[in-house]
């Protein structure tokens, strides 16, 4: 791992007073934050501003799904904000090429989002998915790299075959990570970040396991020492 910090935290709190208090609170340990729509309703661009400004990376995670104009057009407004590393849409092709042709040459990664970790087969039958969420995943993985993604969003359960068909190359970014004996709250297909990072992930979402900690840096700092281990 080098100095490489693998671990986003997932800011999944109500406000930017909220935020800007766990910020504080993990210090130099934290270095990479992920601001999804909970947030970004909450607080906006203008607290992803303020993240940059302090020197941490920005994973803006607000799964883009719209009419490919509509979709291009936001990825360009989020393109010209200097300093996101990532943006997640949804895996359908015309998304995806919407958003790549919208971030131009900026060097915003896009990121295609697979099966929620939170879905299981039972929620893809509801959608009228007749097959599994292997499959899904495999067909969603396959459409990105036609569509010049840069990477995936994906469970750690499926991340080994993803990495197979995506390639060394592919920035895959795994939420439904949790070490053992930590809460797994509303995620389905989870793994530890030990089996995430063994199996081909470059970055773990890490939530409520650090946000919720006693002492966030030092579970941050435990994470990290497991890792290296």
């Amino acid at each position: 791992m080098g100095e490489v910090n693998p671990v986003i935290v997932a800011l999944d709190v109500a406000s930017a007073s909220e935020a800007r208090e766990m910020v504080a609170r993990l210090g130099p340990a934290g270095t990479f934050y992920k601001v999804g729509l909970e947030l970004y309703a909450a607080a906006g661009m203008e607290f992803v501003r303020e993240l940059l400004a302090q020197g941490k990376q920005v994973f803006l995670d607000l799964k883009l799904y719209d009419i490919g104009e509509t979709v291009k057009r936001a990825a360009a407004q989020i393109a010209a904000v200097e300093g996101i590393r990532f943006l997640t849409v949804h895996g359908h092709p015309s998304v995806m090429r919407a958003a790549v042709e919208g971030r131009g040459n900026s060097p915003l990664k896009i990121l295609a989002v697979t099966v929620l970790t939170s879905w299981t087969g039972a929620d893809l039958a509801i959608d009228g998915h007749s097959g599994t969420v292997a499959e899904l995943v495999e067909r969603r993985v396959a459409n990105a790299h036609t569509c010049g993604v840069d990477g995936l969003i994906c469970s750690p359960l499926e991340v080994a075959r993803v990495r197979e068909m995506a390639g060394p190359g592919a920035i895959l970014v795994t939420p439904g990570v949790r070490s053992a004996g930590a809460d797994v709250g509303d995620q389905k297909r989870v793994a530890t970040p030990e089996e995430a990072m063994r199996n081909g992930a470059n970055y773990l979402v890490i939530g409520r396991q650090i946000t919720r900690a006693q002492d966030p840096a030092a579970e941050m700092r435990r994470v990290l020492a497991a890792l290296q281990s």
